[in-house]
């Protein structure tokens, strides 16, 4: 009985030291005004990274960009699409005003993260000069 005990009590403290480790995946976009469909005549470029729990379907965000004709109106995540392919919005990531970088977070649905999984979004900023888009790039996992 107390060696029942004491292995019962092993493995409680086991589970209350190691907390749960969910799975994560890294991603990246570099956004640029050639990476829109169709290209732009802009100056701006941006980075994007963003963090994907697989267990919960949390995504997290960072995304920053400067050189743009004007203030971002909106930012987007969109898909499904491949690169040079345009989608409509999957998860939205600014609107016009919100302080940089845009930091953020959603839960996806599991249609919306196979498709991140598959490299099949990409992020968009929007402006008043450049209205579908005045910057982009596709989302990638990081090696």
């Amino acid at each position: 009985m107390k060696r029942l005990q004491a292995t019962t009590l092993a493995a409680l403290l086991v589970m209350i030291a190691l907390p749960a480790m969910a799975d994560t995946v890294q991603f990246s976009a570099n956004l640029s005004a050639k990476g829109e469909v169709p290209p732009t005549n802009s100056m701006g470029t941006g980075l994007a990274t963003a963090t994907l729990d697989t267990t919960s379907r949390n995504l997290t965000w960072d995304v920053t960009f400067w050189g743009l004709t004007g203030p971002a109106t909106a930012a987007h995540f969109h898909g499904p699409a491949e690169a040079g392919k345009n989608a409509g919005v999957a998860v939205g990531i600014l609107k016009g005003g919100d302080a940089l970088p845009a930091k953020g977070s959603a839960t996806l649905t599991p249609e919306q993260m196979a498709d991140l999984m598959a490299g099949k979004w990409y992020v968009n900023v929007h402006t008043a000069a450049n209205g579908g888009g005045e910057i982009r790039g596709q989302v990638v996992k990081k090696q």
